[in-house]
């Protein structure tokens, strides 16, 4: 089975066709700039159609469009739908109740899925939710201190996100150290954040709650805040829900903090010549990851594994020091020569520390893929119309 895999962001997006179940990768490819200036593709459809002709045709990896069996997206919120299924309007207009919740993402994955409805009719698109791993989580790490109705009508509750990402963590961390029984926390570090605890391979809890906007301090969004602080500000500023929500969610975040840039990689250079709201938004972004550590640590009553996957997790031996700094009383313990001198990813902890530290890159296409290729082939065998 060929599997075509989106990835999506809000004005790019990446892809792989993998053939399954060998996880062969046939063809990679990403498409940036979307409806950006100086663009090729003014919006998601010319994307795609960019994308297709990459992948089918003479001499490409597919001889036509007809080879693809199934497109996986890993969907980011759609409330209570959270398993993975073939997307069709009520999906949709799920996605769409729910976009309030994830600005970011939502609205760009359903331009994407009705592109894709167009350029590819009659090949099953299916939705690997991000939340999925988190669905059997206690009760009690998911629901608010609010009236209980906003549960069970609206929906408001703790989801969780990077789903793929900390999955793929967990089930490659299972196979590094050759066993399920594990006790592992899993750091995503990137433009967008979070950490997520999983014990025998099931996640138990995650850094993120009813939003993406939740969490850990992202790029440009919020993180964990005291509702009454944006309520209070809400009266200051004479804003309406939603431009609080553009000012949460697209001017703040370390972006907020600094005054400039989000990205961790001109922050780390900004303090180093000097400049103190730089290094002020560092340091909460890295206390924030370590506090989260700490509430996991004690959750799962020890750490057997630590990992750091996403841009920052894999490439800044910096942050990831700072965050394990002083933690051996724990048995977590970083090997600073390794740590440094790693390439891409390994083990960074010291030998013989009763913690295993790893960098373990992110492969989010692989578990969509999985998932994806799953879905299709028992709705295939039960005779089902996809």
């Amino acid at each position: 089975m060929k599997c075509l895999i989106p990835n999506i962001g809000s004005t790019s997006f990446k892809y792989q066709v993998l053939e399954m179940p060998g996880e062969v990768v046939l063809a990679r490819g990403r498409v940036e700039r979307i409806g950006q200036p100086g663009s090729g593709c003014p919006d998601y459809p010319a994307a795609i159609r960019e994308c297709i002709s990459e992948i089918a045709g003479p001499g490409k990896a597919l001889g036509s469009l007809k080879e693809i069996d199934a497109v996986g997206f890993k969907a980011v919120h759609a409330g209570p739908l959270n398993a993975p299924q073939l997307i069709d309007d009520g999906f949709l207009a799920a996605m769409e109740e729910f976009s309030f919740l994830a600005p970011a993402h939502n609205p760009p994955y359903i331009a994407a899925i009705k592109a894709f409805r167009q350029e590819l009719p009659g090949v099953p698109l299916v939705a690997v939710m991000e939340p999925f791993p988190y669905r059997l989580m206690d009760e009690a790490a998911t629901t608010y201190a609010v009236p209980y109705e906003w549960r069970t009508r609206y929906g408001v509750r703790r989801y969780g996100f990077h789903g793929a990402s900390h999955r793929s963590a967990s089930e490659r961390t299972q196979a590094l150290m050759g066993r399920k029984d594990l006790r592992h926390i899993s750091c995503h570090l990137g433009g967008s954040s979070s950490v997520a605890a999983f014990k025998d391979g099931v996640a138990v809890d995650t850094s993120f709650g009813a939003s993406p906007q939740s969490g850990l301090p992202q790029n440009n969004r919020v993180g964990d805040i005291d509702v009454f602080a944006v309520l209070h500000m809400m009266k200051k500023l004479d804003l309406d829900a939603d431009q609080m929500a553009t000012l949460l969610g697209t001017k703040s975040g370390l972006a907020g903090i600094s005054g400039t840039s989000g990205d961790v990689r001109d922050l780390s250079e900004a303090a180093a010549r000097g400049d103190k709201r730089a290094q002020l938004a560092l340091d909460v972004f890295v206390r924030a990851i370590r506090q989260y550590i700490g509430a996991f640590l004690l959750e799962l009553g020890g750490v057997d594994a630590i990992t750091f996957s996403g841009g920052i997790g894999e490439n800044s031996a910096e942050i990831r020091a700072a965050v394990l700094r002083g933690l051996a009383g724990f048995g977590i313990e970083l090997d600073e020569a390794r740590n440094v001198a790693l390439a891409r990813d390994g083990s960074i902890s010291k030998h013989g520390a009763p913690t295993r530290v790893m960098v373990v890159p992110a492969n989010e296409e692989i578990v969509v893929a999985r998932e994806t290729a799953a879905l299709v082939s028992v709705l295939a065998a039960a005779g089902q119309r996809t």
